[in-house]
């Protein structure tokens, strides 16, 4: 057998790994109400957990995703949470730590009063045992919302909103990420000791070593994987195919958590309403639609292209510029060169070129034309009126108090 292939335990029965961590869970809840006081068990309103394969990106994206959820806190990285030497000896062979550790440093670091606004958990859950504690702990802080819910606490007690955000790279991408990071950890190590300038990172024995990498890789996919994948059915959850580039990833990722109202709604409400567009996405493409259409006019449409154009500089730009200050102008027209549909959609889409907002509203007017002696009516003629408001950033003018 290779030195590469991982050696497979027999796995525990599910219902045993429920009860071990009910277990768990309890043992670490105790102890926790006997040090806090219920009332002072104040989780996380938001939590994302993110989870990814070695060299999937968390790190690279962590900032990232707390600047769209406006997350204040660095986030809680578990392999940090586990500094003692026996732990430390366990991850540098690609393996993990015991449940019972992990859980209580993860629970009690999640009661820092930083985090009541929101947190991002990096590395947590990685086994059956952990997200069994999770959902425990998500029924354990629903009851104590009920508990406290017409008290005056109530305010720190709200309905927790949790993420789970799994960034995933295959198996060769992963390794050659982790072996990619241990070459640049070498020579960054290198030239601060020849500096003496910056700080050195930290040399991972899996990101120099192919079969410890591949090791740590089939551990997240054994075990980790599995386990986040199971909690798709009770929290929002969030799959970043991690191997496209980077700004894909956070187009992706911004996608997945811009939508504010997916926090409080019904996963099945937010299925009915997901066929509809995020203003995002409408945004995001376009400017390369209004530059095509642009584009066409010039080609496509030159004479009325250039009349509209024409137009807007000679006789509705001086009245905009009259306006600078408040940054409204209503202008009316009565050019006939209004009356086909492509030069009303041209002036839009040049005054948002432009950096301008246009709308156009067309007012009939009944105007009368000759009186009928014979019959004492009056004939009348339709009169068009377009109205355009340009709107934009008026002048900021200091005034003196």
């Amino acid at each position: 057998m290779s030195s590469s292939e991982t050696v497979k335990k027999p796995q525990p029965p599910v219902d045993l790994e429920v009860k071990d961590a009910q277990l768990i869970f309890n043992s670490v809840w105790k102890e926790l109400e006997s040090e806090f006081d219920r009332v002072n068990l104040r989780f996380p309103r938001e939590l994302i957990l993110l989870g990814g394969a070695p060299g999937s990106g968390k790190g690279t994206n962590t900032d990232f995703i707390r600047q769209v959820r406006d997350i204040p806190e660095p986030p809680i990285v578990v392999s940090e949470l586990l500094s003692s030497p026996e732990a430390q000896a366990i991850k540098a062979q690609g393996g993990m730590v015991g449940d019972r550790e992990v859980v209580g440093l993860v629970f009690r670091k999640l009661l820092e009063p930083s985090f009541q606004s929101g947190a991002i958990l990096d590395g947590f859950p990685r086994t059956t045992v952990q997200v069994e504690c999770l959902k425990l702990l998500y029924d354990q802080i629903i009851a104590l919302r009920r508990e406290f819910a017409n008290t005056s606490e109530a305010v720190h007690f709200k309905q927790p909103i949790f993420h789970i955000m799994v960034l995933f790279v295959d198996e060769s991408e992963s390794v050659a990420r982790q072996l990619k990071r241990g070459r640049q950890t070498i020579a960054h190590n290198e030239e601060v000791q020849r500096t003496g300038i910056g700080e050195l990172w930290e040399e991972r024995p899996t990101d120099f070593n192919e079969d410890l990498a591949r090791n740590r890789y089939r551990v997240f996919k054994e075990q980790t994987y599995n386990a986040l994948v199971s909690l798709k059915q009770f929290f929002h959850y969030h799959f970043i195919n991690a191997q496209a580039p980077l700004e894909v990833v956070q187009e992706n990722i911004l996608r997945e958590l811009e939508y504010q109202s997916s926090l409080e709604l019904d996963p099945r409400t937010f299925h009915t309403l997901q066929t509809l567009p995020l203003a995002s996405e409408i945004v995001s493409h376009a400017r390369r639609e209004l530059v095509t259409r642009l584009d066409e006019y010039e080609i496509e449409r030159t004479e009325l292209f250039h009349q509209v154009v024409q137009c807007i500089e000679e006789r509705m730009m001086p009245i905009v510029v009259r306006h600078a200050i408040s940054g409204h102008a209503n202008i009316n027209s009565e050019d006939p060169l209004w009356e086909d549909n492509d030069a009303l959609a041209m002036l839009i889409d040049v005054f948002s070129e432009r950096g301008y907002h246009a709308t156009v509203d067309i007012r009939r007017h009944d105007i009368p034309h000759r009186f009928d002696l014979q019959t004492g009516e009056i004939e009348h003629y339709q009169k068009k009126v377009y109205r355009f408001i340009i709107r934009f950033a008026g002048s900021e003018i200091r005034r003196g108090s």
